[in-house]
C-alpha cells in the first residue's frame, strides 16, 4: 500500500513514521504537510518551512505542501485538501497516515474526508497508552522540542523545553504526556527516523492567539 504520511513536524507524527517503517505490506511515498501561507510556517507548530524541507531531506522522502490561507475556514481547508488528496490518489497514493491517538471526532472526520477521493486513513499509534508511548519514543532516541504551549493547560514556561523524561515528571497531572487534548506541539530535530539531526537554536519567544510560541531557527547545519 503506497502511504503519505500526514506531517506536523511533531514527535507523534515522526514516531507514526517510524511505525510504519516496520510494517511489511506498506510503502511510505511522502510527507504531507500543511503551511500557513501567510508565514511560511506550519500550521499551529508554528515551525518555519525551511525546518520542515530539512526534516524531509533527514528522513529522505518528498515532502508534499498544501498551503492554506490565513485565517482559513474549515470550508477552504476541506477544498485545498480535497484537492491535494485527489492528485495524491491520481498518482497512485491509497492512504494518509495520522499519528492521532484516541480523539474519536478527528479520527472520523479524516476517515470520512479520505473515503470521498477513494483513499483509506490509517492511525497506526491509536488507542495506545500515552504515557507509555512517550516513554518509548524517549527511550528509543526520538528528540523534539516544543515549538507551541497552550498557557490554559500547561505552564508557558514549557515552550521551548526538550521532551524528555523530565518533562513528563514535570507535566500537570491532568495534561496528557503526548500532548493530544493540545497542551503541547512540537519539532522533532533528531530520532530513529531521521538519517541525520537537524541544527536548531532557540528564537523569540510570544504570546500570539492565547498560545506561548517559541520560534526555532535553523543552524548551518540544518540548512
Amino acid at each position: 500500500m503506497r502511504v503519505l504520511v500526514s506531517w506536523s513536524t511533531g514527535k507523534d507524527s515522526a514516531w507514526c513514521l517510524q511505525t510504519l517503517c516496520r510494517v511489511a505490506d506498506v510503502e511510505v511515498v511522502g510527507l504531507l504537510a500543511t503551511v500557513n501561507e501567510a508565514h511560511d510556517r506550519v500550521a499551529m507548530h508554528a515551525v518555519r518551512h525551511e525546518l520542515l524541507a530539512a526534516q524531509a531531506r533527514a528522513v529522505g522522502l518528498p515532502l508534499m505542501v498544501v498551503k492554506l490561507p490565513s485565517p482559513c475556514s474549515n470550508a477552504t481547508y476541506d477544498a485545498a485538501m480535497q484537492q491535494a488528496m485527489t492528485q495524491a490518489r491520481a498518482e497512485g497514493v491509497e492512504a494518509v497516515a495520522f499519528g492521532d491517538l484516541f480523539l474519536a471526532e478527528v479520527r472520523r472526520y479524516r476517515e470520512e474526508r479520505l473515503a470521498r477521493v477513494g483513499m483509506r486513513a490509517l492511525f497506526p499509534l491509536w488507542g495506545r497508552p500515552t504515557r507509555a508511548l512517550a516513554e518509548e519514543m524517549i527511550a528509543a532516541g526520538l528528540r523534539a522540542r516544543l515549538t507551541c504551549v497552550d498557557p490554559r493547560a500547561i505552564p508557558a514556561s514549557f515552550a521551548g523545553r526538550e521532551f524528555d523524561l523530565r518533562l513528563l515528571r514535570e507535566l500537570p497531572a491532568h495534561a496528557d504526556p503526548c500532548g493530544e487534548n493540545g497542551e503541547f506541539h512540537s519539532f522533532a530535530w533528531d530520532g530513529p527516523m531521521l538519517l541525520r539531526p537537524i541544527g536548531i537554536q532557540t528564537g523569540e519567544v510570544v504570546l500570539r492567539d492565547g498560545f506561548v510560541f517559541v520560534d526555532l531557527l535553523p543552524t548551518e547545519a540544518a540548512a
